[in-house]
């Protein structure tokens, strides 16, 4: 490993247990930052954390910090990531990895500019059950996929200010809940070449629900669907002409799956046995590609998470969907 120092930028809900899985993994985390000092010092006191910065621009130039995750809204992740690219540090950004195409683009290119690693930390795509199943893909144990389904979906709240309804904040299901299908069809099926999408707006203007149909270069066909509003099963299903691979609740983390031949009997049947919630995978990805030299990752390069991101804007744009712009 590289033995990366680690800088969280950010103390929600998602930094902690991100912190959390790091340490569990036995990760090296040194210091963390808040626009209050009062909340850096308390994350830093959950985590012994040996320092806490007031400020993310302190942070960010932290000599003792190689790598920060960035763990802000994602209105924010272009200028923050950006800030820590300019002071010298990798960044491993919080799915989605901005708000749109093009912000992705300046952090790609500022990455590429300066020999630093910036990854989308879209975490679903490192856990153990993610990789057996790219492997049984791959070596034909479900014959040609010919289509794919999956859900996420969450009851979080109709409070019109809540985060996730706030569209200076990019809120709506998509971005937050959504993003989680569409990459698992591109990590499947890869780039889409029809996108079509229709949904409900809420009070505010931010996707509440999207159903969303991609069809791919092999013919094969994705039906994904997203909801903040509504709890649906949260299952995936991969079929193909010999078989098919269906993942249990929650299928995003770590979970099982059994491979099915077409008259139903199971092949297969995969059970994680991990210690945490399963983020420290990515967070390893990332210490073992700069260990290595390498700066994008075959898992999720860089320029896939910028086409994602593209795919994105596609269904916002579908469903009507406008951020405000400063």
């Amino acid at each position: 490993m590289a033995g990366l120092r680690w800088g969280i930028l950010a103390t929600g809900g998602i930094a902690h247990a991100f912190t959390s899985d790091l340490r569990t993994a036995g990760l090296t985390v040194t210091a963390v930052g808040s626009r209050r000092a009062e909340a850096a010092a308390d994350f830093a006191a959950s985590f012994d954390i040996p320092r806490a910065h007031g400020s993310y621009e302190h942070l960010v130039a932290d000599p003792d910090v190689d790598i920060i995750y960035i763990a802000t809204p994602h209105s924010h992740h272009r200028a923050n990531a950006i800030l820590a690219l300019e002071h010298g540090k990798h960044v491993l950004i919080e799915k989605p990895l901005t708000l749109d195409a093009d912000e992705a683009v300046a952090i790609r290119d500022i990455a590429a500019g300066r020999g630093l690693l910036a990854m989308e930390a879209m975490w679903t795509r490192y856990l153990p059950h993610m990789i057996r199943i790219r492997e049984l893909v791959a070596d034909g144990a479900i014959g040609e996929v010919r289509a794919l389904s999956a859900d996420h979906t969450q009851k979080i709240s109709d409070d019109p200010t809540h985060r996730l309804n706030a569209l200076e904040l990019g809120g709506g299901a998509l971005l937050d809940l959504g993003i989680y299908p569409v990459s698992f069809a591109w990590d499947i099926l890869g780039a889409p070449t029809e996108v079509r999408a229709v949904g409900r707006l809420g009070e505010t203007g931010a996707d509440t629900e999207a159903a969303i149909s991609l069809t791919h270069a092999s013919g094969a066909v994705a039906s994904l669907l997203t909801s903040s509003r509504a709890a649906g099963p949260n299952t995936a299903h991969i079929i193909g002409t010999e078989g098919r691979i269906s993942i249990d609740a929650v299928w995003y983390t770590p979970t099982t799956f059994r491979v099915h031949a077409p008259d139903g009997t199971v092949r297969e049947e995969f059970r994680s046995d991990i210690s945490g919630r399963g983020m420290q995978f990515q967070a390893l990805h990332a210490e073992e590609l700069i260990a290595s030299g390498r700066t994008d990752s075959a898992l999720l390069p860089m320029e896939e998470s910028v086409a994602i991101m593209a795919t994105l804007d596609d269904i916002r744009a579908q469903l009507g969907v406008v951020y405000p712009r400063g």
